[in-house]
């Protein structure tokens, strides 16, 4: 198998697992070494062990790294950082995917940047929507509300103490406006946690100006 075989049979997937590769007939050790080589050349890009993306010049479909947040590590969903980004309610630029998942916490580095995914009991693992990217691939995203409690639960050691001096000076939330005061309690009941209630109804009155 050349690499114009390989790359016709898979154009027309968004990206590419061990899974797809048993079309070929080839021997598995001579396809892992093939594709070793091909990245090598810059023809593929691995993104996790058993995952690859054609170049961006061979590719027929460009996903997002939304998307490919959600499939490197699953289930998750994008939130935190970026998902605030996502909304305008933080004004910095966030490059890295950062997600919350079920399962342990991880970091996934590859040449598309990092993809940090962060632990959050499974009773809390809801809240977020479905969107399309701009190659139509469906992905998780946060709502607003969910992506502030789940920074707040698991920024909770930064809160010595709750003053809503905080949200401003140290996170600079920004339009807040958009914010549903009822999502926020709503989602801020599964986390089952004290503090978080503490600090989400501080947020709450830093929303109404008060």
């Amino acid at each position: 198998m050349n690499y114009s075989e390989f790359k016709n049979k898979v154009l027309n997937l968004p990206y590419i697992t061990s899974k797809d590769l048993t079309i070929f007939k080839d021997n598995k050790q001579i396809i892992r070494n093939q594709l070793t080589r091909w990245e090598n050349k810059g023809l593929i890009i691995k993104l996790k062990r058993g995952v690859y993306l054609l170049n961006e010049n061979d590719r027929k479909i460009n996903p997002s790294r939304t998307f490919l947040a959600n499939q490197l590590y699953s289930p998750s969903y994008v939130s935190l950082e970026y998902a605030l980004n996502f909304y305008d309610l933080i004004p910095e630029r966030v490059f890295d995917i950062t997600s919350v998942t079920t399962r342990k916490t991880r970091t996934i580095t590859n040449k598309l940047g990092e993809f940090v995914y962060r632990k959050i009991k499974a009773d809390a693992y809801r809240g977020f929507q479905s969107l399309n990217d701009e190659a139509g691939l469906e992905y998780f995203i946060a709502f607003p509300e969910k992506a502030i409690v789940d920074f707040f639960f698991l920024n909770m050691g930064k809160f010595e103490k709750i003053e809503k001096d905080i949200f401003t000076s140290s996170f600079r939330f920004q339009n807040v406006d958009i914010l549903n005061e009822a999502k926020l309690l709503r989602f801020v009941e599964l986390f089952k946690n004290k503090k978080l209630e503490r600090i989400i109804k501080v947020f709450v009155n830093f929303i109404k100006g008060k």
